[in-house]
């Protein structure tokens, strides 16, 4: 007898459907084909003990499993429970005639119970899109696939509970999100708050700045400083995700397995890697390419703690993904494209003993250590970083002041203003939806100086010997500062506040 049953390949963060085929004939034998990995081919096992454990019986024949489209790589241990199914079906120990309306996936432990999977969100999707009439999949996994509306959803636990069901024995209820009320749960108690910091009120700035115009920023200064509590509380003043960035966000951290029993996503991601981290790690890659540091990130922050410690061969594959804000993964059979529009926050201390220009410090550089140390960051990348600003050590008399500092709600509320004016004036380009995402074209369209400002630009270039390089950053974050000023022009004020961003450019830095 043939019986077709139906699971979910994902590829990048898209699914596609795969169609398992069973036949059993006459003969004796155990034969899966479709390109299956070793995992897959393990399966047997895994299906022979469950179904023992559950009363049920591996048939003594010849069994033939074709996992379609045949020419697409098969991976995972997630097709154990449509094979289990299609098995049963077509032996004849069941009776199921909707079988094929169902998309069924889950990994079985020789119990007979459910193991989580990995991307169920995109596996939900295009089970909506292609018309099936629900989803069975590990309980563990339920919540981020019920995000989706229109399609039944099922939570299991054992094998038992699918066969009750597509027998008509035992019910089970479709699990229901309500994915607005989920996503508009209150972010108003932030764990990581800017009242928590004392003084550095320069610094809290420029951090208003960058989270406003999404602009890349790298922190400069001595241990100790706060440059790590700093960069750990912007994601608290960043707008909140709309409900297109919270589904993007969910379907990368649900292909990688991350999402732990939760629905929609509707924090923004902060992901700080170490700086032993290689290549792959970092973009993302493999035999079966996942993502990597910087689509975990996408739509949040990549916190890179001392920058000149990563490998320059890591930082360097990193150009590309920050300009284009995505990666593509090309193997020889196929290639995936993982979203990646992130802020990178980066941080470094001046010099490899960390106290560079500080006459208290008996540690002191050389020049060749110097150089060394700092050339470890090339150009091109800095080219990419908007804002650099020096954090210099809190006085003693500011720790230990009561005083409570301004809190992220409140800067939030300013941010969130700031990035509404540029919604609207990006609304009607497709990949552009803040300044930092500007290209030269636009910079002259909404960034028009007058005379004043105009030559305060030209004379800050000449006198702090700042490169070309740093032209359109300047003229990008003094665009993100009248936009907090809710300002329709750029004027001197914004390109003065802006040239004070730029300290790597600078003389007695990098050159």
């Amino acid at each position: 007898m043939l019986v077709k049953v139906f699971g979910s390949a994902v590829f990048g963060v898209e699914a596609t459907t795969i169609t398992v085929e069973v036949n059993i004939d006459k003969g004796i034998g155990y034969h899966l084909v479709g390109l299956p990995d070793n995992a897959i081919k393990e399966s047997s096992y895994r299906i022979a003990a469950a179904l023992k454990n559950n009363g049920y019986a591996m048939p003594g024949k010849k069994i033939t499993i074709n996992m379609a489209p045949a020419d697409l790589r098969k991976e995972g241990s997630a097709y154990d429970l449509t094979l289990t199914i299609g098995i049963l079906v077509a032996s004849g120990q069941i009776k199921a005639d909707d079988v094929d309306k169902y998309i069924i996936m889950g990994e079985l432990s020789l119990d007979g119970s459910l193991q989580p999977i990995r991307g169920a969100l995109p596996i939900a999707i295009k089970a909506k899109e292609e018309g099936f009439k629900g989803f069975f999949l590990p309980k563990q996994n339920v919540k981020e696939a019920a995000i989706v509306a229109g399609l039944d959803v099922y939570g299991i636990e054992n094998v038992q509970e699918v066969i009750d069901f597509l027998e008509g024995k035992g019910t089970l209820e479709p699990t229901t999100i309500d994915t607005r009320a989920e996503f508009y749960k209150t972010l108003d108690f932030p764990e990581f708050d800017f009242s928590d910091v004392k003084g550095q009120e320069s610094i809290k700035r420029c951090m208003e700045i960058a989270a406003a115009g999404g602009h890349n920023i790298i922190l400069i200064g001595p241990p100790g400083a706060g440059k790590t509590m700093l960069a750990k509380r912007l994601p608290s003043i960043l707008p909140p995700m709309t409900l297109r960035e919270a589904l993007e966000t969910t379907k990368i951290h649900s292909v990688a397995g991350k999402l732990k029993e939760v629905g929609l996503m509707n924090q923004r991601p902060f992901r700080s890697p170490h700086h032993t981290i290689s290549n792959v790690a970092l973009v993302g890659g493999g035999s079966y390419p996942q993502p990597g540091e910087i689509s975990m990130a996408h739509n949040g922050v990549l916190f890179l703690d001392e920058l000149p410690e990563f490998k320059r061969d890591v930082l360097e594959v990193m150009r590309q993904p920050l300009e284009d804000r995505e990666v593509t993964i090309s193997r020889a059979k196929f290639t995936v494209t993982y979203p990646s529009s992130f802020m990178l926050v980066a941080s470094m201390n001046p010099s490899p003993s960390g106290f560079f220009n500080d006459p208290d410090s008996p540690q002191t550089s050389s020049p060749h250590e110097m150089q060394r140390y700092l050339s470890k960051i090339s150009g091109p990348l800095l080219d990419r970083i908007d804002i650099h600003i020096e954090v210099t050590p809190v006085p003693f008399d500011k720790l230990s002041e009561d005083q409570k500092a301004e809190s992220s709600v409140d800067i939030r509320k300013r941010v969130t203003a700031a990035r509404e004016i540029q919604t609207e004036r990006f609304e009607q380009m497709e990949n552009i939806h803040y300044n930092a995402q500007m290209n030269t074209k636009h910079i002259r369209e909404h960034c028009a100086l007058d005379d004043v400002s105009k030559q305060l630009l030209k004379t800050a270039m000449e006198r702090l010997n700042l490169s070309a390089r740093a032209y359109d950053r300047i003229l990008k974050v003094a665009r993100t500062i009248a936009d907090l000023d809710a300002a329709p022009t750029v004027i001197s004020s914004h390109i003065a506040e802006a040239i004070q961003y730029r300290s790597l450019d600078r003389d007695g830095w990098l050159g």
